[in-house]
């Protein structure tokens, strides 16, 4: 039994690792695996870095199309125009392949 101060490093690693399961159990069991879909909503600005993250916002997953909110259009032709390489990124850093396809607004 644990009597206070810090856990292990052991310890608290094989605990993320089983929440993270237990997490996802949950979610299949529920039907509820869209929830992971706004990992790449969530995960935007680590994704695509900070210069790219001021001028945009990812808004939200529509039947595998993440919609990005962009500043302005100049920079939504460019992004266009690197669409497959950010969306090679995303389920790279997702682990999934939830997202087809990238609709800039």
């Amino acid at each position: 039994m644990w009597q206070g101060g810090q856990l292990p490093m052991k310890s608290r690693q094989s605990s993320a690792k089983s929440l993270a399961s237990a997490l996802d159990d949950v979610l299949d069991a529920f039907s509820l695996t869209r929830v992971r879909d706004y990992d790449a909503v969530v995960k935007w600005p680590e994704i695509v870095g900070e210069q790219i993250a001021r001028v945009t916002e990812a808004v939200k997953i529509d039947k595998g199309v993440l919609v990005v909110r962009v500043t302005n259009g100049p920079w939504r032709n460019e992004l266009t125009l690197m669409k497959g390489t950010i969306l090679e990124k995303i389920n790279t850093s997702t682990g999934r392949s939830s997202v087809r396809d990238i609709r800039f607004v």
